[in-house]
């Protein structure tokens, strides 16, 4: 996966686009992401211990990975791969070539 948890990635399609949120949960197998404040429902809860009354609970549904992409000094760019000399591989911004602080 080329976009990594705590990443700030901006929705760039859908009912969503131009939102901004920090990455909560990736799930590589069905290629989706959770972002933060994004996308939210409404969710019923059952009464439990912990909230005796149940309820509605706004949280954070899934979006596909395709529909976000990282934020770098305000520019969304894609995330690419480079081998250094060394024989080491690192993560760069596609748009600049700067190495991403996340690896």
């Amino acid at each position: 996966m080329l976009i990594k948890k705590e990443m700030i990635v901006r929705v760039i399609s859908g009912a969503h686009s131009g939102m901004e949120g920090k990455v909560l949960f990736i799930s590589p197998k069905k290629e989706r992401v959770i972002v933060e404040g994004v996308n939210l429902i409404k969710k019923s809860t059952r009464p439990t211990q912990d909230n005796p009354k149940g309820g509605i609970v706004e949280k954070e549904a899934s979006l596909h990975i395709s529909n976000v992409m990282v934020v770098q000094n305000k520019e969304v760019s894609r995330i690419g791969y480079k081998i250094l000399d060394d024989g080491s591989k690192v993560r760069i911004f596609k748009k600049t070539n700067e190495e991403t602080e996340i690896q």
